[in-house]
């Protein structure tokens, strides 16, 4: 429809997020990918909807710079389409199968070839390029991508910044868009939908954090649990 509604969520520390990835064996995108899909799958559920076996699928940007390239002006990303498991509440399951994803996804030529693509559609008259492109977002609900920001603090005017938010870019058809941005010590979350899709994303935002505690908690139990019991602590619970 054209009229956008944004909503933005409160930073969850990235200490905790790379602790939680490397008790489980995840990567923090893994993490944080399956943050947005428990609270979009939340939300739903909210609003009374059957999430059984649900998954949503997003297109996501990927750099294919490497490290070592010379840094220069423009973009150089392909995209990945994930499917996000909404219909998993348990957070530990959901974060198992965002991960088998990710690494199914891990080296396949979806980042080249879209990458490819995108160019060759660029080349082409601009009367065709509309329906390409919504062709090729067509395969996706929503777009998004997980960017790290600078670590350290930054200011202006000598006052420091104390969150930063962008909007990532939908094309076509593609009505809903979550970025990510860690910065400073802190990840924060946004949203901006198509009110047509979504006409008030701060329901879903709102679940960001919640959702991530909740993966904290389990992963927390889980590991406390699976600790050897000492020799000591049973000879103490005999006396």
């Amino acid at each position: 429809g054209g009229y956008k509604a944004v909503a933005w969520s409160t930073p969850i520390p990235l200490h905790e997020v790379t602790t939680v990835g490397k008790a489980l064996g995840c990567t923090v995108n893994d993490v944080l990918m399956s943050t947005v899909a428990g609270a979009l799958g939340a939300h739903l559920r909210a609003q009374g909807f059957d999430t059984t076996g649900l998954r949503l699928r997003a297109s996501v940007p990927v750099n294919l710079r490497a490290v070592d390239e010379p840094i220069s002006l423009g973009n150089r990303f392909g995209l990945v389409f994930v499917d996000m498991a909404l219909g998993l509440p348990d957070p530990l399951q959901r974060l198992a199968a965002m991960r088998d994803t990710m690494v199914a996804l891990k080296g396949s030529l979806q980042p080249p070839m879209s990458l490819m693509t995108l160019g060759l559609m660029g080349m082409l008259p601009a009367a065709v390029q509309p329906p390409l492109v919504e062709l090729f977002s067509r395969k996706a609900t929503a777009v998004v991508s997980n960017v790290p920001g600078p670590q350290a603090p930054l200011y202006l005017c000598g006052q420091r910044i104390s969150e930063m938010h962008y909007w990532v870019p939908q094309s076509g058809s593609i009505g809903l868009g979550i970025s990510i941005l860690s910065d400073a010590g802190q990840v924060h979350y946004g949203m901006n939908s198509d009110r047509r899709v979504l006409d008030a994303p701060g329901g879903v935002v709102e679940r960001f954090a919640p959702e991530f505690e909740k993966l904290l908690l389990a992963a927390t139990v889980g590991v406390l649990a699976s600790r050897p019991r000492t020799p000591q602590g049973r000879k103490a619970r005999r006396k």
